[in-house]
């Protein structure tokens, strides 16, 4: 369990594991939870995704337990902090966690957990590709091959 002043964090593009900004390169180190996805629309902004809430798709990503520290070098790295540039914002959804990542004695993974996630705004999506599949690291894998 994490401990009491952890939060949960949603990253779902350059955040990811093995990506560009991956979260566990970053201090304090977080902890892995899973895999998990949010209801929403995932957009090509050019060398990162952006996520709009809502909707008929799916987006793909990880969770894990960050500590108060860590989120603020987050919301410094998406610009929710401290001063907010309005590309970004930081919302709290609920998240599916994917019960294949469910390790003995772990959280439940048949339910969804609370998360952290930065939702690009909207307006910062215009004319730009939706990524079909919602999984960004998927969509650099086969844009490579």
């Amino acid at each position: 369990m994490p401990q009491p002043s952890a939060r949960y964090v949603f990253v779902y593009g350059t955040l990811r594991k093995g990506e560009e900004r991956d979260i566990n390169r970053l201090r304090p180190a977080p902890r892995w939870i899973g895999r998990g996805s949010v209801a929403g629309v995932m957009h090509h902004l050019g060398r990162y995704p952006g996520l709009v809430l809502g909707g008929e798709g799916t987006v793909h990503g990880e969770v894990y337990a960050v500590e108060a520290e860590l989120e603020r070098v987050l919301d410094e790295i998406e610009e929710v902090w401290p001063q907010q540039t309005g590309e970004y914002f930081k919302r709290e959804v609920a998240v599916r966690l994917d019960a294949a990542d469910a390790p003995s004695g772990s959280i439940d993974r048949a339910r969804e957990l609370v998360c952290l996630l930065y939702e690009i705004a909207p307006e910062h999506t215009q004319g730009k590709p939706i990524i079909a599949g919602g999984d960004w690291v998927e969509h650099l894998r086969n844009r490579e091959s």
